[in-house]
């Protein structure tokens, strides 16, 4: 006997797939999955998720700049998409996001079912209407409650299994993120990378592009700059800590059993921290926005800058003793 047939939009960025790896993997004990999400989710499924079909499409509302310059939108794209999805005739289909440009997708596929978090209208795409999660819910919480819906038992993040630690390798070191906001300043992150080093740590250093010239011109030799999800994970594959900004290789590490340890600026580690039971973190400090997301209303993020090197060096230190890790 076949499977239903489940459609899943996941339209974000890293980070954003390796929250939602959990409900996939297993969603696809009971469905046949198909994943409309970005183009390197086929990195993803090879690694994670195999039995996942992917449909690769950027969505014109998931970019930085111009996401609300309409005429701009790839309108045929669009329409070729919907009526691949209509053919299919999916028994039903999700999103974890209160999005309403997420549920008119939804609604054109012609899914029998459409599940999701509805907003400013959107319940009318909807069949199934979600209650508003409570403020700053975890985003993994979105997709255990949309894995409830469909009676898939989902483990909270605080039962989420154990991995071992790994007794040998480096620690890696991610100092960039998708977005200016979040990113702590270099010149803190060469002074911390110099203070583990000294103390016997090993350190990869992952770079933005834009970084990777600063950190040459500073005669670093161990610094990457992944062109892809797969160079990231082989990267990772023999990490045993990873330090970084709220950002997507984080996720991706605690995806593959990695612990983290996080800066946050802008962004609540309640609702963004990687799904790892050792994740630890340091929150930045307090402003009367927060949370935001990409744009600060001040001209530097303050939030971030003004953690010091101290600071983030001591909460490492205590990571690495508990741990039995080189470096404290």
């Amino acid at each position: 006997m076949s499977k239903p047939k489940l459609l899943v939009l996941e339209l974000w960025r890293v980070g954003d797939l390796a929250m939602a790896s959990p409900f996939l993997r297993q969603a696809t004990r009971r469905y046949e999955v198909t994943l409309v999400a970005q183009p390197m989710a086929c990195e993803f499924q090879r690694r994670f998720w195999p039995e996942v079909r992917v449909i690769p499409f950027e969505a014109p509302w998931t970019v930085f700049l111009g996401k609300y310059r309409l005429h701009k939108w790839p309108w045929a794209e669009l329409g070729c998409l919907m009526r691949n999805l209509r053919r299919q005739e999916f028994d039903c289909s999700v999103s974890a996001r209160w999005d309403p440009r997420d549920h008119f997708v939804l609604w054109l596929s012609g899914a029998q079912e459409r599940i999701g978090f509805p907003r400013v209208g959107s319940g009318f795409f909807l069949s199934r209407r979600l209650s508003r999660p409570p403020p700053h819910v975890h985003r993994y919480d979105l997709w255990k409650r949309v894995g409830a819906e469909l009676g898939l038992e989902l483990p909270s993040r605080q039962e989420m299994p154990m991995p071992a630690l790994r007794s040998g390798g480096r620690i890696v070191v991610h100092t960039g993120a998708g977005a200016p906001v979040r990113v702590w300043p270099l010149e803190r992150w060469r002074d911390l990378i110099i203070r583990l080093r000294e103390r016997g740590a090993e350190i990869t250093i992952l770079s933005d592009p834009i970084q990777r010239d600063t950190w040459l011109a500073w005669g670093e030799r161990h610094v990457r700059t992944p062109s892809s999800i797969a160079e990231l994970i082989d990267i990772l594959e023999s990490a045993v800590l990873f330090i970084g900004h709220d950002s997507g290789p984080g996720h991706l590490a605690a995806l593959m059993g990695v612990p983290t340890f996080t800066l946050f600026g802008p962004q609540l580690a309640e609702s963004f921290l990687p799904i790892h039971p050792r994740a630890q973190w340091i929150d930045g400090r307090s402003c009367p926005h927060k949370p935001c997301f990409d744009y600060c209303r001040y001209p530097i993020p303050h939030c971030l800058r003004d953690v010091s090197v101290e600071e983030v060096l001591g909460r490492v230190k205590e990571c690495l003793k508990d741990w039995g890790l080189p470096g404290s």
